[in-house]
């Protein structure tokens, strides 16, 4: 995986895409497409399942995109061809969900407010446009550079008709719900890499894990992932905003804390492009701004906490 990610953030999108190509014959490109298209149906927690074991491998591309959200989008959209102007191919969404589901497609979305910019809009063959209550398809514009390297964003701008859709609550929720569970995946990889360094670096004649400073630290983060992982897959059940949020949320915090934990296990070695840690450390960084920073979730719980309460 490190080779492949590496080949991405050069624009060699070859070696990522045969890896799409096999999660496609497990059935994991499959699961948000209806059963009518090719899909399996499967229910949000299957999701989840999968998107933390991508996040566990810091796995680049618009994963949230094509696993959940563009799928959910195109299942409410009428079998009209979205036609556009970019000279890519148009087709009907069912076929555009046929070819999600056998994996010979990537898409990704914009979102705003949550999602501004379309992520790795050049490796994309679809890319859509959510704006208010309507979908369309988009050309990419201007790239941004990410703090991941292997992310680029892309400011978009409509490039066809588009078209009212009912859904575009539900895949923005879903599509947070995954970014919460690579969220939640990326910490769990961060800690098993700074208890395996902790086990091996050695400093004043001992493992720097029989320090009870180090154990402190990495019992913080244990923690914090273990109270994330039931608010995740609450959500996942149940689907509600308040839920998604939090679940965001937490898995945002359990992240980021893993990752400021493993990068002071292992040192300046952390930082180096060379070591695979730094890959998972920015990964975690830009995810947990993606999909609504956390800010955006936890004004959202507040809402819906307060909503219909009486304040005197």
């Amino acid at each position: 995986m490190p080779d492949a990610a590496a080949s991405w953030a050069a624009g060699d999108h070859a070696p990522i895409r045969q890896i799409w190509s096999r999660l496609a014959e497990a059935g994991v490109t499959a699961l948000a497409v209806p059963a009518r298209c090719g899909g399996l149906d499967a229910t949000p927690a299957d999701l989840v399942i999968a998107a933390e074991e991508l996040g566990r491998h810091a796995f680049p591309g618009p994963v949230a995109e094509c696993l959940a959200a563009v799928p959910t989008l195109l299942a409410a959209l009428s079998e009209t061809d979205l036609n556009d102007t970019t000279g890519r191919r148009s087709a009907t969404p069912g076929r555009w969900l046929s070819d999600l589901a056998a994996g010979r497609v990537l898409a990704t979305l914009a979102a705003p407010p949550w999602l501004p910019y379309a992520a790795d809009a050049d490796a994309a063959d679809l890319v859509l446009l959510a704006d208010r209550d309507e979908v369309g398809v988009a050309r990419p514009g201007a790239a941004h550079a990410s703090m991941d390297h292997t992310r680029r964003l892309f400011e978009v701008s409509p490039a066809g008709p588009r078209t009212p859709c009912p859904a575009i609550g539900r895949a923005l929720d879903l599509g947070a719900l995954v970014c919460a569970a690579q969220l939640l995946g990326a910490g769990r990889a961060l800690l098993e890499a700074a208890v395996s360094h902790a086990r091996a670096r050695v400093q004043f004649g001992r493992p720097i894990g029989s320090f009870q400073a180090i154990q402190q630290q990495l019992a913080d983060v244990a923690v914090g992932l273990e109270f994330a992982r039931p608010l995740l897959h609450a959500a996942a059940v149940t689907m509600a905003a308040r839920d998604v949020s939090a679940a965001k949320v937490a898995c945002s915090d359990a992240a980021c804390r893993a990752a400021r934990v493993a990068l002071q296990v292992h040192g300046a070695i952390g930082y180096t492009q060379e070591h695979d840690l730094g890959r998972r450390l920015t990964k975690v960084r830009a995810l947990s701004l993606a999909w609504g920073t956390p800010a955006d979730h936890r004004a959202r719980v507040m809402a819906e906490l307060t909503k219909g309460a009486a304040w005197n």
